[in-house]
């Protein structure tokens, strides 16, 4: 199987460490842009069911460059067990995509 050039990760985090971790990720060239919006949560933690405002950073890259970007959020995050997603980008607009390609190392 041949895996695309380009992901989207989804990460959810508090409100208080979500704009931080999104420049770490594009300070570091890890991703060209992460996109921070407001989102409930609602979710199974610990047994019981969780209701919580968070901050969901959506963030695109290269896919050779997963690992280091999930390793960089298990760093900075403060969660025990983060919810870092990617999912493959498998079209888009070329020149905006050539811009990712640009600006990841």
């Amino acid at each position: 199987m041949v895996l695309p050039e380009f992901a989207v990760v989804f990460c959810t985090a508090p409100a208080g460490e979500a704009e931080a971790l999104a420049r770490a990720l594009v300070d570091a060239r890890l991703a060209a842009c992460v996109n921070v919006v407001d989102v409930q949560s609602c979710f199974w933690w610990e047994g019981t069911v969780e209701n919580e405002a968070e901050r969901l950073l959506v963030a695109k890259t290269q896919h050779r460059l997963l690992e280091p970007l999930i390793e960089r959020i298990r760093e900075l995050h403060s969660y025990e067990t983060p919810e870092i997603i990617a999912l493959p980008i498998v079209g888009g607009y070329a020149p905006y995509l050539d811009w990712v390609r640009e600006e990841t190392a």
